[in-house]
Protein backbone atom coordinates (compact mmCIF):
# COMPACT_ATOMS: atom_id res chain seq x y z
CA UNK A 1 0.00 0.00 0.00
CA UNK A 2 1.33 3.78 -0.76
CA UNK A 3 0.32 6.31 0.98
CA UNK A 4 -0.07 9.90 0.85
CA UNK A 5 1.51 12.29 3.55
CA UNK A 6 0.29 15.27 3.18
CA UNK A 7 1.20 17.84 5.40
CA UNK A 8 5.25 18.20 6.68
CA UNK A 9 5.39 20.53 9.39
CA UNK A 10 6.91 20.38 13.25
CA UNK A 11 5.40 17.28 13.82
CA UNK A 12 4.35 16.05 9.89
CA UNK A 13 8.11 15.67 9.30
CA UNK A 14 9.07 13.07 11.78
CA UNK A 15 5.72 11.25 11.58
CA UNK A 16 5.74 11.30 7.84
CA UNK A 17 10.22 9.94 7.74
CA UNK A 18 8.54 7.23 10.26
CA UNK A 19 6.17 5.92 7.51
CA UNK A 20 8.40 6.20 4.76
CA UNK A 21 11.30 3.81 6.69
CA UNK A 22 7.74 1.11 6.69
CA UNK A 23 6.21 1.78 3.39
CA UNK A 24 6.39 3.40 0.05
CA UNK A 25 4.66 7.26 0.87
CA UNK A 26 4.10 10.10 -1.58
CA UNK A 27 4.46 13.71 0.03
CA UNK A 28 3.02 17.03 -0.47
CA UNK A 29 3.20 20.29 1.48
CA UNK A 30 2.23 23.74 0.39
CA UNK A 31 6.33 24.84 1.04
CA UNK A 32 7.69 22.65 -1.35
CA UNK A 33 11.13 23.31 0.76
CA UNK A 34 9.93 21.62 3.44
CA UNK A 35 10.16 18.67 1.84
CA UNK A 36 13.77 18.03 1.10
CA UNK A 37 14.38 15.82 4.36
CA UNK A 38 12.03 13.62 3.66
CA UNK A 39 12.59 13.00 -0.23
CA UNK A 40 16.17 11.81 1.15
CA UNK A 41 14.49 9.85 3.89
CA UNK A 42 13.14 7.70 0.14
CA UNK A 43 9.28 9.20 0.22
CA UNK A 44 8.18 10.26 -3.54
CA UNK A 45 7.56 14.00 -3.75
CA UNK A 46 4.55 14.99 -5.21
CA UNK A 47 3.60 18.71 -7.41
CA UNK A 48 0.33 19.15 -6.33
CA UNK A 49 -2.20 17.38 -3.55
CA UNK A 50 -3.47 15.40 -6.56
CA UNK A 51 -1.20 14.06 -7.81
CA UNK A 52 0.10 12.64 -4.47
CA UNK A 53 -3.85 10.99 -3.98
CA UNK A 54 -3.82 9.77 -7.21
CA UNK A 55 -0.86 7.55 -7.03
CA UNK A 56 -2.12 6.52 -3.34
CA UNK A 57 -4.73 4.07 -1.52
CA UNK A 58 -4.85 6.30 1.99
CA UNK A 59 -4.37 9.98 2.22
CA UNK A 60 -2.63 10.92 5.94
CA UNK A 61 -3.49 14.43 6.62
CA UNK A 62 -0.89 16.57 9.40
CA UNK A 63 -2.45 20.01 7.97
CA UNK A 64 -2.32 23.41 10.69
CA UNK A 65 -5.90 23.63 10.53
CA UNK A 66 -9.45 23.04 9.03
CA UNK A 67 -8.46 25.80 6.67
CA UNK A 68 -5.98 24.45 5.47
CA UNK A 69 -7.26 21.46 5.52
CA UNK A 70 -10.13 22.97 2.89
CA UNK A 71 -7.55 24.57 0.77
CA UNK A 72 -5.41 21.50 0.19
CA UNK A 73 -8.20 18.89 0.19
CA UNK A 74 -11.81 19.94 -0.05
CA UNK A 75 -11.86 21.84 -3.28
CA UNK A 76 -13.10 20.92 -7.03
CA UNK A 77 -9.66 19.79 -8.32
CA UNK A 78 -9.15 17.46 -5.37
CA UNK A 79 -12.25 16.79 -3.53
CA UNK A 80 -13.05 13.54 -6.31
CA UNK A 81 -10.41 12.08 -6.89
CA UNK A 82 -10.56 10.52 -2.91
CA UNK A 83 -13.41 8.26 -4.47
CA UNK A 84 -12.32 4.74 -2.84
CA UNK A 85 -9.77 5.95 -0.73
CA UNK A 86 -9.22 6.31 2.96
CA UNK A 87 -8.29 9.53 4.36
CA UNK A 88 -6.86 10.10 8.25
CA UNK A 89 -7.06 13.28 9.56
CA UNK A 90 -4.20 13.72 12.44
CA UNK A 91 -4.13 17.36 12.89
CA UNK A 92 -5.79 18.80 15.82
CA UNK A 93 -9.18 20.53 14.96
CA UNK A 94 -12.78 20.97 16.85
CA UNK A 95 -15.17 17.99 16.68
CA UNK A 96 -17.65 20.14 14.64
CA UNK A 97 -14.68 20.69 12.33
CA UNK A 98 -13.77 17.13 11.78
CA UNK A 99 -17.52 15.72 11.08
CA UNK A 100 -18.07 18.25 8.77
CA UNK A 101 -14.91 17.25 6.71
CA UNK A 102 -16.04 13.95 7.04
CA UNK A 103 -19.11 14.48 5.45
CA UNK A 104 -17.81 15.84 2.53
CA UNK A 105 -15.23 12.80 2.14
CA UNK A 106 -17.78 10.27 2.92
CA UNK A 107 -20.19 12.15 0.08
CA UNK A 108 -17.64 11.24 -2.92
CA UNK A 109 -17.30 7.79 -1.81
CA UNK A 110 -14.18 7.74 0.49
CA UNK A 111 -13.47 6.77 3.98
CA UNK A 112 -12.82 9.04 7.03
CA UNK A 113 -11.23 8.33 10.57
CA UNK A 114 -9.91 10.81 12.89
CA UNK A 115 -6.42 9.99 14.58
CA UNK A 116 -5.34 12.96 16.72
CA UNK A 117 -1.65 12.43 18.22
CA UNK A 118 -0.83 13.30 21.86
CA UNK A 119 3.07 13.61 22.01
CA UNK A 120 5.69 15.95 20.51
CA UNK A 121 8.79 15.53 18.40
CA UNK A 122 10.75 13.31 20.49
CA UNK A 123 7.62 10.66 20.93
CA UNK A 124 7.17 10.69 16.45
CA UNK A 125 10.21 10.26 16.11
CA UNK A 126 10.63 7.36 18.17
CA UNK A 127 6.93 6.01 17.02
CA UNK A 128 5.71 6.37 20.20
CA UNK A 129 2.69 8.93 20.21
CA UNK A 130 -0.38 8.65 21.66
CA UNK A 131 -2.97 7.66 18.64
CA UNK A 132 -6.77 8.24 19.36
CA UNK A 133 -8.99 7.03 16.83
CA UNK A 134 -12.34 8.35 16.26
CA UNK A 135 -13.98 6.23 13.77
CA UNK A 136 -16.55 3.36 13.03
CA UNK A 137 -15.11 -0.18 14.68
CA UNK A 138 -14.60 -1.80 10.95
CA UNK A 139 -12.47 0.93 9.92
CA UNK A 140 -10.22 1.31 12.75
CA UNK A 141 -9.95 -2.46 12.42
CA UNK A 142 -8.51 -2.11 8.78
CA UNK A 143 -6.66 0.84 9.20
CA UNK A 144 -4.53 -0.20 13.03
CA UNK A 145 -1.76 -2.09 11.22
CA UNK A 146 -1.30 1.88 9.23
CA UNK A 147 -1.71 3.34 12.99
CA UNK A 148 0.43 1.79 14.87
CA UNK A 149 3.73 3.11 13.02
CA UNK A 150 3.17 6.18 14.83
CA UNK A 151 2.52 4.75 18.22
CA UNK A 152 2.30 1.02 19.57
CA UNK A 153 -1.56 0.91 20.45
CA UNK A 154 -3.97 2.93 18.64
CA UNK A 155 -7.05 3.81 20.96
CA UNK A 156 -10.64 3.27 19.33
CA UNK A 157 -12.35 6.68 21.66
CA UNK A 158 -15.89 6.20 19.62
CA UNK A 159 -17.27 7.76 16.79
CA UNK A 160 -15.68 10.53 14.32
CA UNK A 161 -15.59 13.61 16.57
CA UNK A 162 -14.91 11.70 19.92
CA UNK A 163 -11.14 11.59 19.35
CA UNK A 164 -11.00 15.50 18.08
CA UNK A 165 -13.06 16.29 21.45
CA UNK A 166 -10.66 14.35 23.69
CA UNK A 167 -7.61 15.82 21.95
CA UNK A 168 -8.58 19.17 22.46
CA UNK A 169 -9.66 18.65 26.51
CA UNK A 170 -5.77 17.45 26.31
CA UNK A 171 -4.46 20.53 25.34
CA UNK A 172 -6.58 22.34 27.22
CA UNK A 173 -4.62 20.55 30.39
CA UNK A 174 -1.60 21.23 28.87
CA UNK A 175 -1.99 25.17 28.87
CA UNK A 176 -4.03 25.20 32.32
CA UNK A 177 -1.04 23.04 33.66
CA UNK A 178 1.82 24.91 32.04
CA UNK A 179 0.48 28.19 33.06
CA UNK A 180 -0.43 27.08 36.80
CA UNK A 181 3.18 25.76 37.22
CA UNK A 182 4.48 29.08 35.73
CA UNK A 183 3.07 30.78 38.02
CA UNK A 184 3.92 28.64 41.09
CA UNK A 185 7.25 28.63 40.17
CA UNK A 186 7.67 32.46 39.36
CA UNK A 187 6.02 33.09 43.36
CA UNK A 188 8.72 30.99 44.98
CA UNK A 189 11.22 32.65 43.05
CA UNK A 190 10.13 36.45 44.37
CA UNK A 191 9.71 34.45 47.99
CA UNK A 192 13.28 33.24 47.75
CA UNK A 193 12.33 29.44 48.09
CA UNK A 194 14.87 27.52 46.22
CA UNK A 195 13.71 26.41 42.98
CA UNK A 196 15.49 22.84 43.64
CA UNK A 197 13.46 22.42 47.31
CA UNK A 198 10.39 23.25 45.47
CA UNK A 199 11.04 20.98 42.91
CA UNK A 200 11.48 18.00 45.04
CA UNK A 201 8.70 18.43 47.80
CA UNK A 202 7.02 18.51 43.90
CA UNK A 203 8.09 15.60 42.50
CA UNK A 204 6.96 13.29 46.07
CA UNK A 205 3.69 15.19 45.75
CA UNK A 206 0.25 14.06 44.16
CA UNK A 207 0.56 17.44 42.34
CA UNK A 208 3.49 16.12 40.23
CA UNK A 209 3.21 15.86 36.33
CA UNK A 210 6.32 15.14 34.14
CA UNK A 211 5.99 18.44 32.00
CA UNK A 212 6.49 20.21 35.21
CA UNK A 213 10.35 19.11 34.82
CA UNK A 214 10.29 19.29 30.54
CA UNK A 215 10.04 22.82 31.03
CA UNK A 216 11.55 23.76 34.25
CA UNK A 217 15.04 24.35 32.75
CA UNK A 218 13.49 26.79 30.17
CA UNK A 219 11.50 28.80 32.03
CA UNK A 220 14.51 29.05 35.20
CA UNK A 221 16.96 30.28 32.01
CA UNK A 222 14.65 31.83 29.55
CA UNK A 223 15.49 29.72 26.83
CA UNK A 224 12.84 29.51 24.69
CA UNK A 225 14.12 28.70 21.22
CA UNK A 226 13.76 25.33 18.81
CA UNK A 227 10.42 24.38 20.81
CA UNK A 228 9.03 21.29 19.85
CA UNK A 229 5.36 22.73 19.90
CA UNK A 230 4.86 26.74 19.90
CA UNK A 231 3.34 29.22 21.57
CA UNK A 232 1.57 30.25 18.62
CA UNK A 233 0.05 26.68 18.46
CA UNK A 234 -1.08 26.32 22.12
CA UNK A 235 -3.17 29.29 20.93
CA UNK A 236 -4.80 27.86 18.72
CA UNK A 237 -5.58 24.79 20.45
CA UNK A 238 -7.19 27.14 23.38
CA UNK A 239 -9.20 28.91 20.86
CA UNK A 240 -10.13 25.84 19.31
CA UNK A 241 -11.00 24.61 22.98
CA UNK A 242 -12.98 27.72 23.63
CA UNK A 243 -15.01 27.51 20.40
CA UNK A 244 -16.04 24.21 20.52
CA UNK A 245 -16.98 24.28 24.40
CA UNK A 246 -18.59 27.89 24.45
CA UNK A 247 -22.42 26.09 23.99
CA UNK A 248 -21.43 23.27 26.38
CA UNK A 249 -22.83 24.90 29.68
CA UNK A 250 -19.14 24.90 31.03
CA UNK A 251 -17.74 27.91 33.25
CA UNK A 252 -14.73 28.85 30.74
CA UNK A 253 -13.42 31.53 32.56
CA UNK A 254 -9.78 29.57 33.97
CA UNK A 255 -8.97 28.77 30.12
CA UNK A 256 -9.80 32.41 29.22
CA UNK A 257 -7.49 33.56 31.39
CA UNK A 258 -4.79 31.10 30.12
CA UNK A 259 -5.91 32.70 26.33
CA UNK A 260 -4.93 36.00 27.68
CA UNK A 261 -1.55 34.93 29.17
CA UNK A 262 -1.16 33.14 25.25
CA UNK A 263 -2.03 36.25 23.91
CA UNK A 264 0.31 38.39 25.92
CA UNK A 265 3.04 35.65 25.35
CA UNK A 266 2.31 36.34 21.70
CA UNK A 267 2.55 40.21 21.34
CA UNK A 268 5.88 40.03 23.03
CA UNK A 269 7.24 38.82 19.95
CA UNK A 270 7.13 34.87 21.64
CA UNK A 271 4.87 33.24 18.49
CA UNK A 272 7.56 30.97 17.53
CA UNK A 273 9.17 30.09 20.74
CA UNK A 274 8.29 26.93 22.95
CA UNK A 275 4.81 27.67 24.88
CA UNK A 276 7.06 27.47 28.16
CA UNK A 277 7.05 31.24 27.07
CA UNK A 278 3.98 31.27 29.03
CA UNK A 279 6.35 32.10 31.62
CA UNK A 280 7.98 35.03 30.92
CA UNK A 281 3.93 36.50 30.05
CA UNK A 282 3.49 35.80 33.93
CA UNK A 283 6.60 37.04 34.95
CA UNK A 284 7.55 40.03 32.65
CA UNK A 285 10.08 42.01 35.17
Amino acid sequence: MKVAFLGTGLMGLPMAQMLAANMPIVAYNRTPGKLALLQASGAEIAATPHDAIRASECVILMLSNAVAIRCVLLNDQVLHSLKGRTVIQMGTITPTESKAIRDEVVAVGAKYLEAPVLGSIPEAKAGELIVMVGAEPEDFRHNSDLLQHFGSEPLLIGPVGTAAALKLALNQLIASMTTGFALSLGFIQRQGVDVDLFMQVLRESALYAPTFDKKLKRMVEGDYANPNFPTKHLLKDTDLFLAEAKSSGLNLSSIESVRHILQKAIRMSLSEEDYSSIFAAINED
